[in-house]
C-alpha cells in the first residue's frame, strides 16, 4: 500500500427510531419511519489507524434515550485497531455522540477545529437552544485533554496524516469538519455530521440542529467537490450505509462496513 493511501470503515455503535419530519428543518409531508444510526470511523494505514470520533457510552445513550448497539471499543476491536494504542483521533465536532467515551484513547491526540472549541466553551452555551446536543462533562474532558497538551487544533484546511485532512464545513456546529481520505478508489469523504443522511445532501435539506443554515447547504457542495464522485461522499446517521457497502470482513454485517468500496447503486 502507498503510503498515502488508506481503507475506510465506518462502525455502527447505536440507534434510534424517529419520525421522519424529525430529521428536517421544514418536517416532512410522507411522516415516515426514519431512523438514524450513529457511527464512528477507522481511517487506517501504513502508519496505523486514525479514528474519527469516539460516540457515546451505554449511560449516556440511556441519558439521551438512544439504542446502544455495541460498545465503540468492541468495533474497532473487530477491525484489528486497539483503542488504547490508536495516536490520533479525529473530533468532527463536541456534540455528545461524537465525542464521548472520552477515556478510551488514553495514548490518542484529539484534532478538533478552533471555532468547535471556542464554540462550546463560549457565550453561546448560555442559550439551551444551542447547548442542546452539547454534554458538560464532554466538553470540561476535552479542556483537560487541552490542558494536558493532547489536542491539535485547526483552523479550516489541514493534514492530520499524509492523504488525511480536515476541512471545516461548520452549519450544524460552528467548527464542524469533515474528514477527505485518499483510498484505492480515489478520495473518500467522511461527512460526519455535514449531512446526516443521503436525503440532505441530494436533496438540498438540512436537519433540524443546526448552527447556520447557509453554511450547512453551501458545505454539501464542498463535500461533493472534495470527493472523487458524489457517491464517495458518506453521511454521518444514514443506515443506508449499511447497505449500500460491504461488510468488512464476514460476520460483521450490519455492524462494520468497509467505505473504500465501491457503493451499491441507490
Amino acid at each position: 500500500m502507498s503510503d498515502d493511501l488508506h481503507e475506510v470503515y465506518a462502525i455502527r455503535y447505536g440507534h434510534h427510531d424517529r419520525r421522519s419530519p424529525a430529521n428536517f428543518i421544514d418536517g416532512d409531508p410522507h411522516d415516515v419511519l426514519q431512523p438514524l444510526d450513529f457511527f464512528v470511523w477507522a481511517i487506517v494505514g501504513p502508519s496505523g489507524a486514525i479514528v474519527l470520533d469516539t460516540g457515546f457510552d451505554e449511560a449516556m445513550g440511556k441519558k439521551r434515550q438512544r439504542e446502544m448497539i455495541k460498545p465503540v471499543r468492541d468495533g474497532l476491536a473487530a477491525l484489528g485497531v486497539a483503542a488504547d494504542a490508536v495516536k490520533d483521533v479525529i473530533i468532527s465536532h463536541l456534540h455528545y455522540d461524537h465525542c464521548g467515551n472520552y477515556a478510551l484513547f488514553p495514548q490518542a491526540r484529539y484534532h478538533l477545529q478552533d471555532r468547535e472549541m471556542a464554540y462550546a466553551t463560549g457565550r453561546c452555551m448560555c442559550h439551551q437552544a444551542l447547548r442542546a446536543p452539547f454534554e458538560v462533562d464532554d466538553v470540561i474532558a476535552m479542556v483537560r485533554k487541552v490542558f494536558a497538551g493532547r489536542c491539535a487544533f485547526h483552523d479550516g484546511e489541514d493534514q492530520i496524516a499524509p492523504g488525511v485532512t480536515v476541512h471545516r464545513i461548520g452549519g450544524h456546529s460552528k467548527g464542524l469538519q469533515s474528514v477527505r481520505v485518499k483510498t484505492r478508489l480515489g478520495y473518500v469523504v467522511l461527512a460526519a455530521d455535514a449531512t446526516h443522511l443521503y436525503a440532505h445532501i441530494d436533496g438540498g435539506r438540512v436537519f433540524p440542529l443546526t448552527y447556520n443554515i447557509e453554511e450547512v447547504v453551501e458545505g454539501y457542495a464542498t463535500l461533493k467537490r472534495l470527493a472523487s464522485a458524489p457517491h464517495h461522499v458518506v453521511p454521518g446517521h444514514d443506515p443506508l450505509v449499511l447497505k449500500r457497502y460491504p461488510a468488512a470482513k464476514p460476520g460483521l454485517e450490519g455492524w462494520v462496513v468497509r467505505l473504500d468500496a465501491e457503493p451499491k447503486p441507490n
